[in-house]
């Protein structure tokens, strides 16, 4: 939370860049406007689906960082950190919960006991990839009306350059 609100104070603090001297149509907020809402609505379905399986959205998130970081003797709770975008002790703290949760395990890294890695159990093999499931499932069901965000934002860019 606190590296976002970072990168949201960096980000009013950035130079112009050359497109900010562009005309915006109305047309562009429009589709930044449903960009946003289909990212809302994807993260909306995402927090209740976590819930009914009885996680917290930032829990689903890091089930699904420690296995895609797909490094097989485990994530760091630092590189944990990262990829949630929280704190070291933040991410400790979730680590914990979780830990008595039996969702992962953690152990010391070998080639550097201060590090701590951590692991997906069983159980939190379980509920991730029942989650993920699902997930893919919506994506796949947004995908069209995504795609044509995705590509209105590519003509545009492309008529821009062409100007």
């Amino acid at each position: 939370m606190v590296q976002a609100k970072k990168a949201q104070r960096s980000a009013a603090t950035m130079p112009a860049r050359s497109s900010d001297s562009r005309t915006m149509r109305d047309s562009d907020y429009a589709a930044l406007a449903q960009f946003r809402y289909q990212l809302r609505t994807f993260l909306a379905f995402s927090e209740a689906a976590a819930q009914n399986a009885g996680l917290t959205a930032q829990q689903h998130q890091a089930l699904l960082a420690i296995k895609g970081l797909a490094d097989p003797d485990g994530a760091s709770v630092g590189d944990l950190a990262r990829f949630l975008l929280i704190r070291h002790h933040t991410a400790v703290e979730l680590v914990d919960r979780m830990a008595k949760l039996k969702l992962i395990g953690r152990q010391a890294d070998p080639e550097d006991a201060r590090r701590v890695l951590v692991k997906l159990t069983a159980k939190g093999e379980q509920k991730l990839r029942s989650l993920s499931r699902i997930h893919l499932d919506e994506l796949t069901a947004a995908a069209p009306a995504l795609g044509k965000i995705l590509r209105s934002f590519r003509a545009k860019s492309a008529l821009r350059r062409e100007l």
